[in-house]
């Protein structure tokens, strides 16, 4: 089986060496490519994460020889392909989007000129927007807008056990940086620049009295960046901290659902 290969290499790296285990790791990456298999998919109200699919994407890298790849007038020295088929794949490629081989973009996602790495999946529909990055093994899900400039971050170095997840229908304000393996649930908006960590504060401020979450943004959030105040040894000083400032509403128009939240929350997109 794959899967046991693939962890007999990650205990033992002198089988990088053999032939049949290197062609176990090229074959996980084409079905990551393909989309046939994923690093994280989502398990009821959960997530699953395929370790050692991820462990199959760090084992890659070595196993890949150096090459110059060349586009037009551009020169590239990598180890790794780019994507390919993106006309036969649905998939609309702006110049100077580029996406690795061995990320999955569903039929019907549109890239600005942004970059997708490797082992990421992007749903159908979603806009990766002008400069905006997805991770190495990043979650995007389905009719999702990634402004321009966010930030997505990799789960590759250091190698972490949750990737970064953008769920379905969300929205995510320019210049925005989400990383750490942070959940962003169903329909959440974020506004501009809202940066979010594992250990990031992440205050619901609608209600009577303050909510704190970390490492999850609740469903149909409206969230915007913020700040509190926290003791050092130094003094008072204040912390970046995101802020939940209310909810999104139901709606089986998402687009127009989404209007609504900008404008009644006053938010900076």
């Amino acid at each position: 089986m794959l899967e046991e290969k693939i962890e007999a290499c990650w205990n033992d790296r002198e089988l990088l060496k053999s032939d049949e285990h290197q062609a176990a790791i090229r074959s996980v990456i084409e079905m990551l490519d393909k989309g046939k298999i994923r690093v994280a998919e989502p398990d009821g109200d959960s997530w699953k994460v395929n370790q050692w699919v991820k462990k199959a994407v760090v084992l890659y890298f070595p196993i890949q020889k150096m090459h110059t790849m060349e586009v037009g007038p551009f020169e590239f020295h990598d180890k790794m392909a780019l994507k390919k088929d993106y006309a036969a794949q649905g998939v609309r490629v702006v110049p100077h989007a580029i996406a690795r081989y061995g990320a999955f973009l569903e039929k019907g996602v549109i890239m600005m000129p942004s970059y997708v790495n490797i082992g990421a999946w992007v749903g159908s529909g979603t806009m990766v927007d002008t400069w905006a990055t997805v991770g190495s093994c990043g979650q995007i899900g389905r009719n999702v807008h990634l402004s321009g400039g966010v930030g997505i971050g990799g789960v590759l170095e250091p190698l972490q056990a949750t990737p970064t997840i953008i769920e379905d229908n969300c929205f995510i304000g320019s210049r925005s940086i989400i990383v750490e393996g942070v959940r962003v649930r169903k329909e959440a908006v974020l506004g501009a620049n809202v940066v979010l960590t594992k250990s990031t504060h992440i205050i619901d401020v609608s209600g009577e009295s303050p909510i704190t979450f970390k490492g999850e943004v609740p469903e149909r959030s409206v969230v915007i960046p913020g700040t509190y105040e926290k003791e050092f040894p130094a003094g008072k000083y204040n912390v970046a901290c995101a802020l939940i400032i209310g909810k999104r509403k139901e709606s089986t128009d998402k687009k127009t659902s989404l209007n609504d939240a900008l404008r009644e929350h006053n938010v900076a997109v």
